[in-house]
């Protein structure tokens, strides 16, 4: 058990906030890791913050966002309670070091699942939104044997697609999490009553999992494709934690906006395990977060009422919930606003600043580093378009990118390359080793994010290589066109993809989203391009307005989508100017050039195959042509 009394525990964390990297480097300098971190494994943050915060609240869990609601508030010693009794009830159903999958929404129950599965063995967190075979066979690469989900819901299919899973996994020990009271399943284990079974004061299996043990395994790769599992340990996890406790200086009289799931990274580890090691008051902003109307429409009073010090989200939250009036909502308690899990458009940083009078601190993490690498601090006044420094007692570097795309020497500053970390929160790597190629290099981890190094050391980044538009060999960082974009009074969200063009290979394209009281053209918008994007090559071609972004289950822009809807768009208008037909066209990932399009022309146009062949052959992406049935 990790030796931190409670008076000592920010004193051991951090004396004065981070305010600069000399500070940085001074923290460093001034005790080793090990005893800023006596914490050897996850349960010692829970035994800790109970010891400490006994009978303090821990989680506050607001279920509607509805104003005047009473929540549900668990004690640091109760949370502590929940997750010995899951941890017994995984190892019971399981036998010793068991993988427990669960897909949750964010519950008090999410937190004693993934927190008691990491403590009896191995966490696997999914994301629901993924198809039932996708979720198979990620739980059958993992090897977990206990599936923990949402029981029937009425907007919700979590629960049809664990029976749908289970149908895949017969030996999968199905755990469902439903209101009490909710009629018994055949062969289904109701987790409250499991619960209820085990001891809250003691683990009945022996030690927790330590040190370099493994304690999770986070699926990465999106909502398409073949999502990787990604094996993090016990001290991985904790240094991640640690380091974000420093860097965003959480105090014991915080509290937390928890808006992000807990099969993501970000929501477990630094809106999550490094809440509890600071002990920091965590109010979960419903099971949906910003993706509830009700949270979004009611958020600047639930930050007044709860005495919330962070509020924030990924951007694209953060710019939905400025889009509701203050109206004068109290945020004196409110410290400061932290974003994440996306680059954050220089207009939303301004106008956060503009509307709650506090910076918006940016934070860089990735799934293989155990979620935290670099923080704008939040005891500096905020660098402009910054992610910070590196977490303490870890190493960002940049470097350039050879010509068959390996990170080769560094860069200097103000340099562009690719970011590359070194420390001991790194990843020990996939569970499946194929996919370590090029990623996990000597050590070190390869993020595949384009950044540069200012004079004071400060990561900038410049989105991720694949997400560059390279233009007759010229690179277009897209956040360059989304800045000037979002500057434009009318637009909400902006974001900039390659659309396919037969001499420059791709021609950037911007898609926006404009405020609901506003209106703006397609000529508008490109005048306000030309007169604010410096870079003439960046210019995009066309604007695209759309209702809305598409996202991924965190509230991230989902490129992969924009970049074949450019494409769709672009081969329409392409068949109507050439050829004055409509067909149907259909784009998707994959093919030698990354993309690949099916084209099905009218039965009246069947003679044009050929041609419509041809006049699409010189773009860089893989077609077929024939004709619709019928």
């Amino acid at each position: 058990m990790a030796d931190r009394n409670g008076a000592d525990v920010m004193a051991i964390l951090n004396k004065r906030p981070i305010r600069s990297l000399d500070d940085l480097q001074a923290f460093e300098v001034a005790m080793p890791l090990v005893e800023r971190l006596p914490e050897r494994s996850i349960h010692d943050v829970f035994t800790g913050l109970a010891g400490r915060q006994r009978d303090a609240t821990a989680i506050t869990m607001v279920m509607t966002g509805e104003l005047g609601e009473e929540p549900r508030q668990v004690s640091g010693a109760g949370l502590l309670g929940l997750i010995n009794q899951a941890a017994n009830l995984f190892t019971a159903l399981a036998g010793p070091r068991p993988g427990v999958a669960f897909m949750l929404p964010s519950l008090v129950e999410t937190h004693a699942t993934l927190w008691g599965a990491e403590t009896a063995g191995y966490a696997v967190p999914i994301n629901f939104l993924l198809r039932p075979e996708a979720i198979a066979a990620l739980i059958a690469a993992s090897g977990a044997r206990v599936l923990v989900a949402l029981g029937p819901h009425p907007a919700l299919d979590i629960w049809q697609k664990a029976l749908a899973v289970r149908e895949q996994i017969p030996d999968l020990v199905l755990v469902r999490v439903a209101p009490p009271g909710t009629p018994a399943e055949p062969g289904v284990i109701d987790l409250h009553g499991g619960l209820a079974g085990q001891s809250a004061d003691h683990l009945s299996f022996g030690a927790p999992g330590r040190d370099d043990d493994l304690c999770a395994l986070f699926h990465t790769g999106g909502t398409t494709g073949v999502p990787k599992l990604v094996r993090h340990t016990h001290r991985g996890q904790l240094i991640a934690a640690f380091g974000g406790a420093v860097m965003l200086d959480y105090r014991p009289e915080d509290a937390m906006a928890g808006v992000l799931p807990l099969f993501h990274v970000a929501g477990a580890i630094a809106g999550g395990l490094s809440v509890f090691l600071a002990g920091v008051r965590l109010v979960i902003m419903s099971p949906g977060g910003m993706r509830n109307p009700a949270i979004v429409r009611n958020y600047w009073r639930i930050i007044e009422h709860y005495g919330i010090s962070f509020g924030g989200g990924v951007p694209t939250s953060v710019a939905a919930a400025l889009e509701v009036p203050l109206d004068g909502a109290d945020l004196s308690r409110m410290r400061t606003g932290i974003t994440g899990g996306a680059p954050m458009p220089a207009a939303i940083g301004e106008r956060f600043r503009a509307v709650t009078g506090r910076a918006l601190h940016q934070i860089y993490g990735m799934t293989e580093a155990s979620g935290l690498i670099a923080i704008d601090p939040v005891g500096s006044e905020g660098g402009e378009g910054s992610v910070g420094w590196a977490l303490p007692y870890t190493d960002i570097g940049v470097r350039h990118l050879t010509a068959d795309g390996t990170p080769g020497e560094p860069c200097a500053p103000g340099e562009t390359g690719v970011v590359m970390i070194c420390g001991p929160h790194v990843s020990p790597g996939y569970i499946d080793p194929v996919h370590d190629a090029g990623v996990f290099i000597d050590g070190a981890l390869n993020s595949g994010d384009l950044g540069w190094l200012d004079a004071a050391g400060r990561l900038h980044l410049a989105g991720r290589a694949k997400d560059l538009i390279i233009r007759s060999g010229h690179n277009i960082d897209p956040q360059m066109i989304e800045d000037a974009m979002m500057s434009h009074p009318a637009v909400v969200i902006a974001a900039a993809v390659g659309q396919p063009d037969a001499y420059a290979g791709e021609m950037p394209v911007c898609f926006v989203v404009l405020r609901p009281d506003m209106t703006a053209d397609e000529a508008d918008l490109l005048e306000h391009a030309r007169t604010t994007i410096a870079e003439r090559p960046a210019w995009p071609r066309r604007i695209h307005i759309l209702p809305d972004i598409p996202t991924t289950a965190v509230g991230k822009i989902y490129k992969p989508r924009l970049r074949n809807e450019a494409a769709k768009r672009f081969v329409a208008s392409l068949l109507e100017e050439q050829f004055a037909m409509a067909a149907e066209i259909e784009v998707a990932e994959g093919g030698k050039h990354g993309m690949r399009i099916t084209i099905r022309l009218p039965t009246d146009h069947a003679a044009n195959v050929d041609a419509v062949e041809a006049a699409l052959g010189a773009y860089l992406f893989e077609v077929s042509v024939g004709i619709a049935p019928g």
